[in-house]
């Protein structure tokens, strides 16, 4: 970190200045460059990959759903939906390289003996999603192909009780208006074309090693190799890099909750019956054996898993150096979990899948905030499960930066957001650095 004694920040122009320097643009990062320019913003986007949506948003699921633990998750999902469900309006400007697409498929939650339904049907009961719930009876005939024993707890494929017999059956809850976004990167390169369209920069392959701090504030950042990039208002949105960044500014000792980066495999097999898009197939949380699964373009089921106590979660201590390899061990316990499901899945001879890092935060809840350095602002530890948020996480970040740059104290009063879809006050100290850790499922399901 760098200290300089120039004049105003605020004061300087150029090419290598901007009103603000986003780090980071993933899908959230260019949601944040989008709102910050359409205030009327000089925004200048750094980040260190090659493209728009290279980094951890090339690997996510792009699940759209609204079963979260809190009422302000819930309200949050809700919120962004529409945004996916209308993307060129939302934008603004049709993207000539072409447009990702929201494709409804609906949503399906088996429940746990630890897991009632009581936690999410009461919170969707309060902002008025719509939903149903199956017994094993109703799983059977609306979903045929799947096995409705329960399984509990989860287990790894070479636990003797593995393929034992089900011990009673599941339950469901069955969302219809959730579903999944087509290309994640896509829908990162549109965002970026349109925060282009109002005046944003992008610089890539542009890694951030210092942070530039003149009279108590943020005045910039030092790239690798000495270049200076200078703006008064600098937000952290670098995924898996976020933790190390916050140390760079100092702001991470008075933080309550922190994120750290995690190393998951996601794996895509031939889809099983039933299981298509089309087939009509949900997409499906199954906390019973451990999965999450959809359907997608192509005629491929992708699984991930759900952090069961039975597999060890991989914390990385350096982003820049984790194991990029799928394993043997967690791709047979994915598809024999899968199959325990699905009976006739077929358990394919190869993985194909990927490995990559979410950024976690200790409550698994996204930290979207200012710091204790003026200036300095982060949308970061946002857990392998807000994808979905992201149209609303760059307006709840121009909320907060347009009401603290006015002089608002957003620590003490909270800024308080109105969600256009249901009038409904989203408490954006929800996701505050400094917040009691809130009580989630503890896992990416939030």
């Amino acid at each position: 970190m760098t200290a300089t004694t120039a004049g105003d920040p605020g004061d300087v122009r150029g090419d290598l200045a901007a009103d603000a320097i986003v780090i980071g643009a993933g899908v959230i990062g260019a949601s944040v460059a989008l709102e910050l320019a359409r205030s009327g913003r000089s925004v200048l986007v750094v980040d260190r990959g090659p493209a728009p949506g290279a980094g951890s948003t090339s690997s996510s699921s792009a699940i759209v759903r609204f079963s979260y633990s809190t009422l302000d998750g819930v309200l949050t999902a809700w919120e962004a939906a529409p945004a996916w469900e209308h993307w060129e309006d939302f934008l603004g400007v049709r993207d000539p390289d072409g447009m990702c697409r929201f494709i409804r498929t609906g949503m399906l939650l088996f429940d746990t003996p630890e897991f009632t339904f009581d936690r999410i049907t009461d919170l969707w009961d309060e902002v008025g999603i719509e939903y149903e719930l199956l017994d094993a009876a109703g799983i059977a005939a609306r979903f045929p192909h799947f096995d409705v024993g329960r399984y509990f707890p989860p287990k790894p494929v070479d636990d003797p009780e593995f393929a034992g017999d089900p011990h009673g059956t599941v339950n469901a809850i069955h969302e219809a208006t959730g579903g999944f976004v087509d290309d994640p990167m896509l829908a990162a390169r549109n965002l970026a074309c349109a925060a282009r369209h109002h005046g944003a920069r992008f610089r890539f392959h542009a890694e951030v090693v210092g942070v530039e701090i003149e009279h108590g504030r943020v005045a910039g950042v030092r790239l690798a190799g000495g270049e200076v990039l200078r703006a008064p208002i600098v937000v952290n949105v670098a995924g898996p890099h976020s933790s190390h960044l916050n140390a760079l500014a100092g702001v991470d000792a008075e933080m309550t909750i922190h994120p750290r980066p995690l190393r998951q495999e996601v794996f895509a097999a031939p889809a099983p019956p039933g299981m298509s898009l089309e087939d009509g197939a949900p997409v499906v949380s199954d906390l019973d054996i451990g999965q999450y699964f959809r359907p997608q373009v192509g005629g491929t089921v992708l699984v991930g898993g759900t952090e069961p106590e039975c597999d060890a979660l991989e914390w990385v201590d350096d982003p820049d150096h984790f194991d990029e390899h799928t394993t043997v061990e967690k791709f047979e316990t994915t598809m024999y979990r899968l199959a325990r499901r699905i009976p006739a899945f077929g358990v394919p001879h190869r993985p194909m899948g990927l490995a990559a890092l979410y950024d976690v935060a200790d409550d698994w809840v996204p930290i979207y905030d200012a710091s204790s350095l003026p200036g300095w602002y982060m949308a970061c530890g946002t857990s392998g499960n807000q994808f979905k948020n992201a149209p609303i996480a760059g307006r709840f970040m121009r909320a907060i930066i347009d009401a603290v740059e006015s002089g608002h104290d957003h620590d003490l009063f909270p800024v308080q957001f109105v969600g256009e879809r249901t009038g409904r006050t989203i408490d954006l100290g929800a996701f505050s650095r400094r917040r009691t850790p809130s009580a989630t499922s503890g896992t990416v399901m939030g």
